[in-house]
């Protein structure tokens, strides 16, 4: 478009040269083929407009937005018309309390009262894209400025809205998938109606007030205390019950001996046994026989 009002300068300064008094008057020739040259190059670069991958372009003709988008690639296109390009591939917005995290310097985390009343300060990030059908309803109603208008005010609004069904610890532990679920599903239906696509919502990170963080660490580290002295106790139970059955065999085994064994037997295995010392290689001299007719036995 640039180099067609170019064009239409140097033509027209070259008309203004003809009806110029001498010398002026014969460069007009000269002008005025360098300004048709240049309106033509003007035409044919207008006419031809490169849409880059993973973008689309929107055609406006003296104001009207055209509704079929241009996708990437070469098009020939009315030199008059200006187009706006689009990207339609996923964006990521994000809100969070590190400073050096998201399009806002310093802390963009979301603040929410709980149903409890208590502050949670929650990170955020919104993976979304163009609906590629929809970018000449963007420009026409929203303009290039949807993240300000559309994504951040939703967002936060979506977080605030859900985020005071539930209470603190909630938040923080057993309903958070549910949460997410929710504000996912609010953020998307919001987005749909203003062109955008929702490709997933990320809950990065749930502080909760210190006191309430105490508290819940108080509780974590009171429930491990109290599985640790299960165990201990347990494993007691266990060790209790070998001995009483180690006791029990015992018993059983005294018992055993006490009602079985005749005297005839003990004698027999008191007999054995000092047969068995008798042939140790370390035996000198054995005396079998309690004192009643007793045996010497010897190595030598």
């Amino acid at each position: 478009m640039i180099i067609l009002i170019l064009g239409v300068i140097v033509l027209v300064v070259g008309t203004v040269l003809k009806r110029s008094p001498e010398p002026a008057n014969r460069f007009a020739g000269t002008v005025t083929i360098v300004g048709v040259v240049v309106l033509v190059l003007g035409l044919l670069s207008s006419a031809f407009k490169v849409i880059e991958p993973g973008k689309v372009g929107v055609e406006t003709l003296f104001g009207k937005v055209e509704d079929q988008p241009l996708e990437s690639g070469l098009h020939f296109i009315n030199p008059l018309v200006e187009v706006t390009t689009f990207s339609i591939q996923t964006e990521n917005y994000t809100m969070s309390a590190k400073s050096n995290e998201g399009p806002v310097e310093g802390d963009d985390a979301i603040r929410v009262l709980s149903s409890d009343g208590l502050e949670v300060t929650i990170d955020l990030s919104v993976l979304y894209k163009v609906n590629p059908a929809k970018a000449p309803y963007i420009l026409q109603n929203i303009g290039n400025d949807y993240v300000d208008k559309i994504v951040r005010p939703v967002t936060r609004t979506a977080i605030r809205d859900n985020a005071v069904s539930y209470a603190a610890v909630d938040l923080y532990s057993t309903k958070r998938e549910e949460f997410q679920f929710k504000i996912n599903k609010t953020i998307n239906d919001n987005f749909a109606r203003n062109g955008l696509e929702v490709q997933q919502i990320l809950v990065r990170n749930i502080t909760l007030p210190a006191t309430v963080r105490a508290s819940i660490e108080s509780k974590i580290q009171a429930e491990q205390e109290s599985q640790k002295m299960q165990f201990v106790l347990a494993k007691a139970r266990q060790e209790a019950d070998v001995k009483r059955v180690e006791a029990q065999g015992i018993a059983d085994y005294q018992k055993i001996l006490s009602t079985g064994l005749s005297d005839k037997q003990l004698q027999y295995e008191y007999i054995r046994a000092q047969k068995e010392i008798a042939l140790s290689p370390n035996t000198k001299i054995i005396i079998m026989g309690g004192g009643k007719n007793p045996i010497m036995l010897s190595d030598k």
